[in-house]
């Protein structure tokens, strides 16, 4: 529930006062016919107009989820707009940007930008490579299927007992053939690559609420450019990123629109 403020309305800031004027014949606070009682009114509306829109920063420009007249006062003390965003946006997904910007708490885990990829309205998951080593790794198909367990771990791909994944990046399932634990006599530089599977297209529909009529168009579809952008900043830097949009499927048409 969102915060909720004392509101003085004109008449309130007008009886205050007018009990604070002097006391006589020459002062007639009680008649709404004198000029005096007219004049307090007029001017004391004001400040109650003025107390009115305080009251409605404090309850909505407050918050970084619902501001819209502070938006670029929140932006400019978080380093927003980032430059990884260069195509217009909605109020809705600068509201989003900034909650993303105030709430992360940096890693470099797979976990960390699967989770930061939700927030920008993505689904992804990740694949990870390592060359082929002697006396971890054996020749032939060493490819295991799921037991069912979840998480599944096998001292097959890796010693430590790390969790077994699909192709796909996702956990394997039961009966479900895994990746391959290592990618043949390849270079040593390929255990520096990694590859970022982006599953949905990014769907942004019009907003009464949070879009601009005559600036903002019914839906935009878009490629997952600032994802690409963020992640090529924040990865780690001796290792390159692999975008594989083949498995693309249409995300939810209110997804990512609060």
């Amino acid at each position: 529930m969102s915060d909720r403020h004392v509101r003085r309305s004109g008449d309130e800031y007008r009886d205050a006062f007018l009990t604070m004027l002097p006391q006589g014949q020459a002062w007639p606070k009680h008649a709404p016919d004198s000029v005096l009682w007219q004049a307090c009114d007029g001017l004391c509306n004001y400040w109650g107009y003025v107390d009115g829109r305080a009251a409605d920063l404090l309850e909505r420009e407050s918050d970084p989820r619902q501001t819209l007249e502070l938006l670029p006062d929140w932006e400019r003390n978080w380093g927003l707009p980032d430059p990884c965003y260069t195509s217009p946006q909605t109020i809705a997904a600068r509201q989003i940007a900034l909650v993303a910007r105030m709430t992360m708490l940096g890693s470099q885990s797979r976990q960390f930008y699967i989770d930061f990829a939700t927030k920008l309205g993505y689904s992804i998951t990740i694949s990870e490579f390592r060359t082929f080593m002697v006396g971890l790794d054996r020749c032939g198909d060493n490819r295991v299927y799921g037991d069912g367990t979840n998480p599944m771990f096998s001292d097959t791909f890796v010693r430590g007992h790390l969790p077994v994944y699909n192709p796909n990046g996702e956990r394997i399932a039961q009966g479900e053939l895994s990746e391959w634990p290592n990618y043949g006599l390849g270079p040593p530089e390929n255990r520096f690559y990694w590859t970022v599977h982006v599953h949905t297209i990014s769907l942004q529909w019009f907003r009464c609420t949070s879009g601009q009529c005559g600036v903002d168009p019914h839906l935009r579809i878009g490629r997952a450019e600032d994802l690409e952008c963020i992640l090529a900043r924040w990865k780690p830097g001796h290792t390159e990123i692999i975008f594989d949009y083949s498995g693309l499927t249409p995300s939810d048409p209110m997804a990512g629109t609060p």
